[in-house]
């Protein structure tokens, strides 16, 4: 079989550009895997940002990714920690301008995160043999909106964040709100709480 080129064209004007998709999650119950609940990082580009951007260019990329979340990274693919929309828009960046007495731009991403170190991780196998139901009651009990699961490393590859569970997400496909109570973890979350 002989190779020959492909016939080619010259754009039309208004030519576009194809978007992506939304998927419309599933609807699950509280027996169902805990994986269809799991944002899969294998599939969707995780939404980044550096620690240093302002939060008004976070809650740009946030409403740009349709997300509530993005991971901070530093380095090009290690993550320093998380930043919710809750974090850009709750009591943090108020009780920073009141304390510093500084302007909401001058707080960026890197005061108001939450550092990986304090966040609440699942190991992917334990995620894959788990239900909605487990997962719910793992939110409850370590009050966080965002569950991490993590792949271990293997000979071949260092331990990576293989995907993310929300409480949104969770609630978009259940079609119900759950109630979670936020607590604080650390003496510094407690401290901040009471500040």
């Amino acid at each position: 079989m002989a190779n020959s080129d492909l016939p080619t064209f010259r754009f039309p004007g208004g030519t576009c550009i194809a978007h992506a998709q939304v998927k419309l999650a599933e609807k699950v119950s509280l027996q169902a895997s805990a994986l269809s609940v799991m944002t899969d990082l294998l599939d969707v580009k995780a939404a980044t940002i550096h620690p240093q951007v302002s939060l008004t260019q976070a809650e740009a990329k946030m409403i740009q990714h349709g997300v509530r979340m993005l991971f901070v990274t530093s380095d090009m693919s290690c993550i320093d920690g998380i930043v919710t929309v809750s974090d850009l828009l709750g009591p943090k960046p108020l009780r920073l301008i009141q304390q510093r007495q500084v302007n909401r731009e001058d707080i960026t991403v890197s005061d108001v995160m939450t550092a990986l170190a304090e966040l609440d991780a699942v190991e992917y196998t334990s995620l894959a043999r788990a239900t909605v139901g487990q997962v719910v009651d793992t939110l409850k009990k370590i009050g966080r909106h965002h569950l991490l699961a993590v792949e271990n490393a293997t000979p071949t590859t260092p331990a990576r964040i293989r995907g993310v569970v929300s409480q949104t997400q969770i609630e978009r496909q259940l079609g119900t709100a759950l109630h979670l109570t936020t607590i604080a973890t650390s003496f510094a979350e407690i401290e901040k709480a009471l500040v």
